[in-house]
């Protein structure tokens, strides 16, 4: 039974990765227009936006692991 899900999940990823490679969806490929959102410069400013305002929360939880590691 594992041996049989193993070999579907490897089946289902070869599967997608070539379809997402070579099947067209109007002029590119799935993977071509995952790549064209992500370099958008729309995309590019929620990325830095989420980065800024995740910053302080970040910083919190990187003192509190350097305090927990000092007092152990």
């Amino acid at each position: 039974m594992r041996l049989f899900r193993f070999l579907f999940w490897v089946a289902f990823i070869c599967f997608f990765i070539w379809f997402g490679t070579s099947v067209t969806l109007g002029k590119y490929t799935l993977f071509g227009h995952i790549r064209r959102i992500w370099h958008s410069q729309e995309t590019q400013d929620l990325v830095h936006g989420t980065e800024e305002a995740a910053k302080p929360v970040v910083d919190k939880v990187k003192r509190g692991v350097d305090e927990a590691k000092r007092n152990p």
